[in-house]
């Protein structure tokens, strides 16, 4: 009799919060998908056992923020994504184009998301644009394969009015939206965050990386991530994740000698160094700005005459970090809870991808360690959660017919050791081992994905826990 399946995980503690499951348990996977899980399974079922006795299988991981087109994550992040354990991703920037091209030639088996940018200048002409050039834009992304659209407030601000406006376009539309705090008006920063929430009018959007609103510029680090919980806890339609990385990351391309990004400027001034384009050579040759760099088929963070020349070879349109994040505000944000017991911050995040911080299974189960939180927990934040958020049905759970999405992660040493994405071995003790990338679009950008030679995964964000929230704000 031929195998049953194609792949048996043998041994590994099972922890799968949607179906109440955290037992040591056997997984059989066939045709992409979970076929049975029970607590002893013959390895002669399945074409390929593997022994994961001692390590922790859970739903694979999902992270909500990530960085994988030529201008930011480059050519690496698909591998980088993998090698941390990661099965499905969503590109907070794009631009579209060039994350779908770059999921072409350099991906690993990921399922991808993407959200293409507002970027006066480049998608949009000025600060200021109307509701037929939004409209048009959004049109234009959506047949390119992107979910919706990413306001880059805190880098390259809006007006108010604009902004807006594209929360009203895209809510028109039934589109994904994204926002990163900051206008004409405010920057990334607290204040920001509560124009924000403002601006949103009880529209459900998608409010990025809340840790990076609380780095105590306005009032002290700790009263600002405690007026985030507040908040967030009264506008329930808001969806939101933060990182546990203590970096940043943003751009290092300068023009007429000052940097291009608000971010990089505000993260140069809490340095001492001056906002300009002398003063990011100053902090990268000091070492407060790290170049992200290629080394060794990976991105590494670099700083001194090395990072120097690699910014120069590159005429400054590189990305640069900065430890700016502290401490104590992230463990808030990560473990503070509604009366309900849900998270007010939805998500844990990166912002990383090709950006190197991705540091979810390190940092996330270091709070497991610390009590900070429970297992169950770490996966409802990490996989149930942003699967609902995408619409993502098949995925975030290990119930039988699932996607056979899976990472297996070390406890002790905090790490990822294998990973699967519909069924295929992504990655296997610090070895990518896929190829290719499912690209999760719309039906209107299905057909053009499929043109590039990419896989689907078709959603529609109308039935997604996303939309539902604009009806209980």
């Amino acid at each position: 009799m031929p195998p049953q399946h194609d792949i048996l995980l043998k041994g590994a503690t099972v922890v799968d919060p949607v179906n109440n499951r955290h037992a040591v348990m056997d997984v059989a996977v066939a045709g992409g998908r979970i076929a049975d899980i029970l607590p002893e399974m013959d390895p002669g079922l399945a074409d390929d056992s593997i022994d994961v006795s001692g390590f922790y299988l859970i739903p694979g991981i999902i992270d909500l923020h990530v960085h994988a087109s030529s201008w930011l994550g480059g050519r690496y992040g698909h591998k980088m994504m993998a090698l941390a354990g990661v099965t499905t991703a969503l590109d907070m920037s794009g631009p579209v184009d060039s994350v779908v091209d770059m999921a072409k030639d350099y991906g690993v088996g990921l399922n991808l998301a993407c959200l293409q940018y507002v970027r006066p200048g480049y998608t949009v002409q000025s600060t200021d644009p109307d509701r037929l050039e939004m409209e048009k834009l959004l049109a234009a992304s959506r047949a390119m394969g992107a979910i919706g659209l990413k306001i880059l407030g805190g880098h390259y601000p809006l007006t108010p009015e604009a902004t807006a406006r594209i929360i009203a376009a895209a809510h028109r539309e039934n589109a994904y939206l994204a926002f990163h705090a900051g206008t004409l008006n405010t920057e990334s920063d607290i204040d920001g965050f509560h124009e924000a929430l403002e601006l949103t009018r009880n529209t459900p959007i998608h409010l990025a990386h809340i840790n990076s609103y609380c780095r105590g510029t306005v009032r002290p680090a700790m009263a600002e991530a405690e007026e985030a919980v507040q908040a967030l806890k009264q506008h329930r339609h808001i969806c939101s994740e933060s990182y546990l990385s203590p970096m940043n990351g943003t751009s290092a391309k300068c023009v007429n000698g000052v940097p291009e990004s608000q971010v990089t400027i505000r993260c140069l001034a809490t340095g001492g160094f001056p906002e300009t384009e002398k003063g990011l050579e100053a902090a990268i040759m000091d070492g407060w700005a790290q170049i992200n760099m290629e080394s060794g088929g990976t991105i590494v963070l670099a700083s001194g005459e090395k990072a120097l020349n690699w910014w120069r070879n590159h005429a400054t349109d590189t990305t640069v970090s900065f430890r700016v994040n502290p401490e104590i505000p992230k463990l808030r944000l990560a473990s503070a809870k509604m009366d309900s017991g849900e998270f007010v911050v939805d998500c844990i995040s990166t912002d990383g991808g090709g950006i190197p911080r991705n540091v979810t299974v390190e940092m996330g189960l270091a709070l497991v360690k610390l009590q900070v939180l429970s297992l169950a927990e770490f996966v409802i934040k990490t996989s149930r959660n942003p699967a609902e958020i995408l619409g993502l049905k098949n995925k975030g759970h290990l119930s039988i017919g699932a996607d056979a999405d899976i990472s297996v992660l070390d406890l002790t040493s905090q790490k990822p050791v294998m990973s699967l994405a519909n069924g295929k071995v992504i990655m296997r003790e610090g070895q990518v081992c896929g190829e290719g990338c499912r690209m999760i679009t719309t039906p209107a950008g299905e057909k053009h994905i499929r043109a590039k030679g990419l896989r689907t995964c078709v959603v529609d964000p109308v039935k997604t826990v996303f939309y539902r929230r604009k009806d209980n704000p």
